[in-house]
């Protein structure tokens, strides 16, 4: 079964026969799957009001366990977020009741990130639902596909990250 990849490989083929494009056909794909799976966690998110990077957060938050929160070093070790987006997050985050700051109780010079009743009670009534999605997104590979796909990934991220 083809797809849009192997229309894009087949055409190099023909009009480059002398470049080996053989990485564009794990690459390629994994950019197009990316981009697709951006589009359906926007679209799921926007059934709770949030926007990924907002999730991420909640999401940080919750599987930290911490009820006293997080400062904001711990929370950039453990996150997706870069330094530079968390600030403007934070405050979205704090405005909409989710996330507060607290100050920290060993350092007065620093604050904690704390999700607020409303936030893990948003992130664990979520979460359910986004997993099942996951999961009926890899139906159609078996258990130990996915976990050669899983191992493969890893592999690449260690190399490029």
């Amino acid at each position: 079964m083809a797809d849009a990849v192997d229309l894009v490989l087949a055409q190099w083929s023909v009009q480059r026969p002398d470049v080996d494009t053989s990485p564009m056909a794990v690459l390629s794909r994994v950019t197009r799957l990316s981009r697709l799976l951006e589009r359906e966690l926007r679209e799921f998110l926007a059934h709770y009001g949030l926007e990924p990077g907002e999730f991420d957060v909640l999401t940080t938050l919750r599987r930290a366990g911490a009820t006293h929160g997080m400062t904001a070093g711990a929370f950039l070790s453990a996150s997706l977020v870069t330094a530079g987006a968390i600030t403007n997050r934070i405050d979205r985050m704090a405005a909409k009741g989710l996330v507060e700051r607290v100050p920290d109780a060993a350092d007065r010079r620093a604050v904690r990130i704390k999700l607020t009743l409303r936030g893990r009670e948003l992130v664990d009534g979520m979460l359910g639902e986004h997993v099942a999605h996951y999961a009926r997104l890899l139906e159609p590979l078996d258990d130990r596909t996915r976990l050669v796909v899983a191992d493969a990934l890893r592999t690449l991220l260690e190399v490029c990250e």
